[in-house]
């Protein structure tokens, strides 16, 4: 096809701005930022409501609900950055260093021990003692429960709740406040469990789906370099064994002092200007298309964009049964028609429909990303599709079809006027050699 490697490659410059790979780095980053607040919502609502009591239970009491919410501010900070850290983690995509977990591990050991100290000095009312003890491990395990697998996380959450509970049993908190703690704990570990790993699950499945469509794009790049390397090998594989046979032939013919070796040596220079030729119609692109060929590439392309194509009667009497100059020329109309798709406008879905009216050929490729106007200048552009479907008496149209949709038709008679010339590929002027 018609630079299709071209096309491709402008595909996932089109895709950022235009298609879902936009959405899911909006969705993602959304994503990190409610992970990253949580701990402050719960800093500035459970973590510092109860420490307002402390303001009349003495001087240890609010020097130790003031260390509490400075480093329960700095465990937050913490958490903060390591978030995206341990998304990666989860991803598979960055392994995480485990070092930056020892500082948020020592000041959930400091902020246990502030806790504990407050409890047991009466620095908090009976009730805001279960209220900190569930903002208490929150900045700390959000990150974590994304590094390690769940069986180890919950195992790790019994023993801390263990050791809290018999910490503040220590102390002498009743009975009642460390069950409320107890639950607590639980209710917090289970909140992080079931809001996090289901976000980073949700992100990482959407991701490697993004990828798998960036591979899909890769691999049609790939095969299109592989089809265009086959028909190099056609075209001088046979060529460049028959002028090195000939050349062959006369060498011999010329040491044996026979006059037929001029005649071979000119048949040399044929083939090798007829293989020059045939090398500028596939780099240039001067080979005529084949519809059904056309077809599938479009179909291909358009869907490694991320735009679903449907194409209707390419195996009816307007395809298959269509005649070959007329299949060239309405593989011409596919490749520059999907080519506008791809650079113009962002369409979701594309219809290509070949049908016979009136003794014509039909061909209609809709999509529902009108609002930008195709190029029209030039030999590759809708002008250039014009004067080819002329030849054989067509019409081009292209437009808003109303309801967002933009329309390309293209009408081919089935038996062309007398006096038109059937389409030819253009000639190559000498200067363009």
């Amino acid at each position: 096809m018609k630079e299709l490697t071209e096309v491709i490659g402008q595909v996932r410059g089109w895709r950022r701005g235009w298609t879902e790979r936009t959405k899911l780095q909006r969705i993602d980053l959304y994503t990190r930022v409610t992970l990253c607040a949580l701990p402050w919502i719960f800093l500035v609502s459970w973590g510092l409501l109860p420490l307002g009591a402390t303001l009349d239970r003495g001087p240890a009491a609010m020097a130790l609900g003031g260390a509490f919410f400075a480093v329960n501010a700095v465990q937050c900070l913490l958490s903060n950055r390591n978030v995206s850290l341990s998304f990666a983690h989860y991803r598979g995509s960055e392994p995480f260093p485990m070092r930056r977990l020892r500082l948020p591990a020592a000041l959930l050991a400091v902020l246990t021990g502030l806790l504990v100290a407050l409890a047991a000095v009466g620095g908090i009312k009976d009730e805001g003692l279960a209220l900190l003890v569930l903002d208490l491990p929150v900045a700390f395990t959000i990150p974590y429960v994304l590094l390690v697998p769940v069986r180890t996380y919950l195992l790790h959450c019994a023993a801390f709740a263990v050791v809290l509970i018999a910490l503040l049993a220590a102390v002498g908190v009743p009975g009642g406040l460390l069950f409320g703690a107890a639950l607590s704990l639980v209710v917090v570990f289970l909140l992080v469990l079931t809001s996090t790993r289901p976000s980073a699950w949700s992100m990482s499945v959407m991701w490697q789906a993004e990828d798998a469509r960036d591979m899909q794009a890769r691999l049609a790049v790939a095969e299109e370099r592989l089809r265009f390397g086959r028909d190099m090998h056609d075209v001088l594989g046979r060529n460049l064994a028959v002028i090195a046979l000939k050349s062959e032939l006369a060498v011999e013919l010329a040491q044996r002092g026979n006059a037929a070796a001029v005649d071979q040596m000119v048949e040399v220079q044929r083939i090798a200007r007829a293989s020059q030729q045939e090398v500028r119609d596939v780099v240039r692109g001067y080979r005529e298309a084949d519809l059904p060929t056309e077809l599938l590439g479009a179909k291909g392309v358009l869907e490694a964009a991320g735009i679903s194509c449907t194409v209707e009667g390419a195996d009816g009497p307007a395809g298959i049964g269509a005649p070959p100059a007329i299949q060239a020329a309405l593989g011409w109309v596919v490749r520059e028609a999907a080519t506008n798709v791809l650079r113009h406008g962002d369409p979701r879905h594309c219809v290509i429909r070949l049908t016979t009216a009136a003794g014509a050929v039909v061909l209609e490729v809709e999509n529902d990303g009108a609002g930008a106007v195709p190029e029209v200048g030039g030999g590759s552009g809708l002008a250039g599709l014009r004067e080819r479907l002329a030849a054989l008496g067509g019409s081009l149209e292209a437009g808003a079809a109303g309801d967002g949709l933009f329309r390309v038709t293209a009408t081919v008679p089935l038996t062309a006027p007398r006096g038109l010339p059937s389409p030819a590929p253009r000639s190559i002027s000498r200067e363009e050699r």
